[in-house]
């Protein structure tokens, strides 16, 4: 027992002694006079790089080791406060601020000029000289986020759900808040990295959504652009922001006994999407120390934000380059009036490095990584190293959600009639009462029964097992599907398929669910579907072999049968019948394959994951596969080889638009049976989808040879507000346009294969396919209204209008 014992008090008191290099300095600043509390005020130890700032109720907390110090308070428009101390204990200390006012010197301007487009213009020289001197940078930060809701959210591994009601009127409350601490390092001209070395969330977060760092989500005003909402917005310092903005001297104060103007400032156009608020400038030197600012109605999508504040401080470090201390969001939204919503985020950065040398082989893939022991800290390390103080509202919610989450939680907790999914435990789910029934022309009614299983622990074991059955064909279909990931960063994938089910004929390019046929089939005696059965087993093995580069081969044994129409039952139209399914190649098909995907994009390693991002910037991704089939040494039906190649990019356009381009090449030779062949992407009359061909109805064009470009211009509401047409170019509507080519053919061993004729005998498009369009939406609505039009071949479907949404 004894020997147990020695071990558990050496750690014991080695963590003490560790935690114990570092006292607590905490208190409050306050106004002098009126008691109030200085939010965001700053706290500075005298010729260092050590300092933090207060929370909103105007405490902080300073860790600082064993020595002397003279701390410095201040808070713009008042005059600094100092203190002399020695620190060798936990020390209690309060600021109280007096308030200052300092007669400035003059500035000269041009005649008629307004005074503080001066100011500004020497603002931009200084910010400009400033960002020339600064070449890299080392910094610590402290992160804390809040989420308000008027009831409990939920949060999977990437995302928080809100639930909606016809109209929410409650109050909001803390519903869900993460911290974490991290380091982040920064090179010209864009090298970027951060590591986060602790976090913590409440009980209904997972640690993988704990991802927001101070580094990453800053948006710093001494930059020209800044993004919102994946728009760029012009800083108010911006070199083109004096031909942007109004500018206003509002008053002049002092801070750290510096003189420093306050200044006004919106876009001259209020359509423009644009910053307005208040700038604080020093005189002689006109460096920006401090921003208070709010998106303007322009730059909030949909309308759904009723508020977006930022407020950032800034300090002189080496070299007299100033650098952000903090940065605040504070944003509150309603979506349609239904789900109220709030989202605080406070982030404190410190200890900063300037001009430190930074080898250039420390940048790697990696722009963001949760280190190992980040999420193992317990309580003991963040009383010790909270940087920015809980308020008694973050100290009540933390205990309210943790105590609830900790509740047992039972099947009717998680039940909902209109879900397509039920957990029965943290690690099995169902299929939801969405998804127990479908129809088809093939079973007729069937129903569904799905178990999933999803290890929440350790994310590496994926298994499911979907069964169903037809009332009409009376037959058992199921698919059992298990998955399992290897590495480190769980980036090797071995996957198993066995199966015995009813297969949709070229289900790659159909794009719509269960759901819209089994609709269009109820109630418009039409499946636009054809079917067939396959039973047999799927392996693939795949992974990361380069930072850049997945690899991996996979084995297909499959044995296919045609599928006949079993029922014409149909709500209304009972006059028609559907359409029998198209015959496909029956027998046993052996392949084996090999891929590749090329993706240059760093990726974020958020402790379990891997997770590819372009940080706003363009990308192209270039993927490929090899599918073989032999007789002689395969035991399949058939001889042939397919070759695809796909290439996807996003490019970044002017202002908020993007252009976004698919291009994939298919070649085929030997003996290709239907159902592997290629369909054209293509639509349900007076429907569509982005990167499918509207003028082309659903799997309508087949062939073994295809070339595809698909393409979406997103002009948002840019074009809308350039034209300037009065309530349009407030309308938030958003246009597009797209433009899609084709080029399709059929082998004749492949044309030999099936034994009946194809319709229009063997429809081809050996002179390209064009066609031309856009759509307009608004912003809030899921779905646009698309017109295309055929640029040749116009003897059918020359001009579609459709309607296009996500949620088909």
């Amino acid at each position: 027992m004894t020997k147990q014992i020695i071990p558990i008090l050496i750690f014991v008191l080695l963590r003490l002694t560790l935690y114990g290099q570092e006292h607590t300095i905490t208190g409050t600043i306050t106004d002098r006079e009126n008691k109030r509390p200085l939010s965001f005020a700053n706290i500075k130890v005298d010729s260092s790089n050590i300092g933090t700032s207060a929370n909103i109720d105007g405490k902080y907390v300073l860790k600082l080791k064993k020595g002397d110090y003279k701390l410095i308070a201040s808070y713009i428009g008042y005059k600094s406060d100092t203190i002399n101390l020695s620190v060798n204990m936990n020390i209690p200390i309060n600021f109280r601020l007096l308030r200052t006012s300092i007669k400035l010197r003059e500035v000269t301007v041009l005649p008629s000029e307004n005074p503080a487009i001066e100011i500004i213009r020497r603002a931009i020289k200084t910010k400009d000289l400033r960002n020339e001197k600064l070449n890299s940078y080392e910094f610590y930060a402290y992160t804390k986020g809040i989420i308000k809701t008027t009831s409990d959210i939920s949060a999977g591994d990437n995302s928080v759900g809100i639930g909606l009601g016809i109209k929410d009127t409650a109050d909001l409350k803390i519903t869900g808040l993460f911290e974490n601490e991290s380091k982040g390092y920064f090179k010209k001209p864009d090298d970027y990295k951060e590591e986060i070395t602790a976090q913590k969330q409440s009980a209904n977060f997972p640690s993988s959504i704990n991802l927001l760092t101070g580094g990453r989500m800053i948006q710093n005003f001494y930059s020209d652009d800044i993004e919102f909402f994946g728009r760029p917005i012009l800083s108010p310092i911006a070199d083109g922001a004096l031909n942007f903005y109004y500018y206003r001297i509002l008053d002049t104060i002092a801070y750290n006994n510096v003189p420093v103007f306050k200044i006004h400032f919106e876009p001259d156009d209020k359509s423009d999407p644009g910053f307005y608020g208040t700038l604080f400038i020093t005189d002689s030197t006109f460096n920006l120390i401090k921003v208070d600012v709010n998106l303007n109605d322009a730059a909030n999508p949909g309308g759904i934000f009723e508020r977006v504040n930022i407020i950032q401080q800034y300090l002189a470090y080496d070299e007299n380059i100033y650098m952000p201390i903090d940065y605040r969001l504070f944003v509150k939204g309603n979506v349609l009036g239904m789900a109220k919503f709030g989202f605080e985020v406070n982030s404190v950065l410190y200890d900063y490095k300037i001009n430190n040398k930074i080898d250039d082989d420390f940048f790697d893939m990696v722009v963001l990584k949760v280190m190992p022991e980040a999420d193992k800290k317990d309580s003991t390390f963040w009383k010790l190293n909270q940087k920015i103080p809980n308020t008694l509202e973050e100290v009540e919610a933390y205990k309210r959600i943790d105590s609830v989450e900790a509740i047992p939680r039972t099947f009717w907790n998680t039940f909902s009639w209109f879900s397509t999914r039920t957990w029965i435990s943290d690690d099995f789910y169902t299929n939801g009462t969405l998804n127990l029934y479908h129809y088809n022309k093939v079973e007729g009614s069937a129903l569904n029964l799905g178990l999933y299983y999803n290890n929440s622990y350790s994310k590496r074991l994926l298994a499911s097992l979907d069964a169903d059955y037809g009332f009409s064909d009376k037959k058992l279909k199921w698919d059992l599907n298990g998955k399992y990931l290897l590495g480190e960063f769980r980036t090797t994938e071995v996957s198993l398929n066995i199966y015995d089910r009813l297969d949709i004929l070229f289900k790659e390019s159909d794009e719509y669910g269960k759901l819209i046929s089994t609709l269009t089939s109820l109630f418009g005696h039409y499946d636009f579907r054809n079917y067939f059965y396959s039973k047999g087993f799927d392996f693939k093995l795949s992974g990361a072999v380069f930072p850049i580069l997945d690899m991996g081969i996979g084995l297909t044994n499959r044995t296919d049968k045609n599928a006949k129409v079993n029922t014409e039952y149909s709500f209304f139209a009972k006059d028609k019948m559907f359409s029998p399914n198209t015959v496909i190649y029956e027998g046993k098909v052996v392949t084996l394959s090999g891929m590749f995907k090329l993706d240059l994009r760093k990726y974020i390693e958020d402790g379990y994951f891997r997770r590819r991002t372009s940080m706003g910037r363009s990308y192209f991704t270039l993927d490929g596969e090899v599918v073989i089939s032999n007789k002689s040494k395969m035991t399949s039906n058939l001889d042939f080889q397919i070759y695809k190649l796909n290439f996807w990019t996003h490019i970044n356009s002017f202002r908020s638009t993007s252009f976004d381009i698919s291009a994939k090449g298919i070649y085929s030779s030997g003996e290709i049976p239907y159902q592997l062949m290629s369909a054209l992407p293509g639509n349900i009359t007076a429907l569509g989808k982005d990167f499918t061909f509207r003028t082309v109805g659903i799997t309508n064009y087949v062939g073994d040879r295809v070339y595809t470009i698909t393409s979406q211009y997103r002009f948002n509401d840019e074009i809308f507000k350039m034209l300037k047409i009065p309530f349009i170019k407030d309308a938030r509507l958003r246009l597009d346009a797209h433009f899609n080519v084709a080029w399709l053919s059929i082998s004749d061993d492949s044309k030999a294969l099936k034994k009946i004729s194809y319709k229009n005998n063997f429809p081809e498009f050996i002179e390209p396919l064009f066609e031309i369009g856009f759509g307009i939406g608004h912003v809030l609505l899921p779905m646009k209204l698309e017109f295309t039009w055929r640029l040749n071949h116009r003897e059918e479907n020359s001009f579609v209008i459709a309607i296009n949404s996500v949620a088909l």
